[in-house]
């Protein structure tokens, strides 16, 4: 079942995986991104973050372009609005 805790554990997972994949410790990244230390080890620890930060993150590690596809998926109401 898909939760807003489950969403935010693995969205953790991810942005730590990605952080492991570039060989960077949460030092660096907060360095790169301007986030301090303790809200990277926070996000990583418990899940919790401002967006201005996520989004801060998301652009040291190359990931800008993820946010900018966030709620482009229109939601169908009916077969009248699908166009195929």
């Amino acid at each position: 079942t898909l939760t807003e805790q489950t969403v935010i554990a693995e969205l953790v997972k991810r942005v730590k995986l990605r952080r492991k994949e570039l060989g960077i410790s949460q030092r660096v990244l907060a360095q790169r991104s301007g986030v301090s230390f303790g809200s990277i080890r926070r996000f990583e620890e418990k899940g919790d973050i401002s967006l201005c930060s996520l989004i801060k993150i998301g652009h040291a590690m190359d990931c800008l372009q993820d946010f900018n596809e966030l709620f482009k998926n229109s939601k169908i109401k009916s077969l009248k609005d699908f166009k195929a």
